[in-house]
């Protein structure tokens, strides 16, 4: 089955910088899928910070646009999540998802374990 495993998260000060990485093994065709970080904080929904279809471009979240850039490497399967300017609201536990669409019009069909970031003032 497929499996996703999200790497990078750690601790922060505000306005720095952070990569995440989700790694996706049992995927065939890593690309023909919508893949998509989400996050969630503390008695909040999880909410979507950035997705990407198989046809660009990607979308954001209105509170990380400018900050946060998504993106994929086809070879190995991996997708990405640079997050700049950290600001102590992005802090949460972050998720890469994999949806069965290709365009993003459904719900995620697989999510990953999850990354903390914490962002401190």
């Amino acid at each position: 089955q497929v499996q996703l495993a999200e790497s990078g998260g750690g601790l922060v000060q505000t306005g720095g910088s952070l990569r995440l990485t989700c790694t996706a093994t049992g995927v065939v065709v890593f690309s023909a899928k919508c893949m998509a970080w989400f996050r969630q904080a503390p008695g909040e929904e999880r909410e979507m910070v950035a997705s990407l279809g198989t046809e660009g471009p990607a979308t954001y979240a209105s509170s990380v646009k400018g900050r946060f850039t998504i993106s994929r490497e086809i070879v190995y399967f991996n997708l990405f999540l640079q997050m700049d300017n950290l600001k102590p609201e992005d802090s949460g536990i972050y998720y890469c998802a994999r949806y069965s669409d290709s365009a993003c019009n459904s719900s995620p069909t697989y999510w990953g374990q999850g990354t903390q970031v914490t962002v401190s003032s």
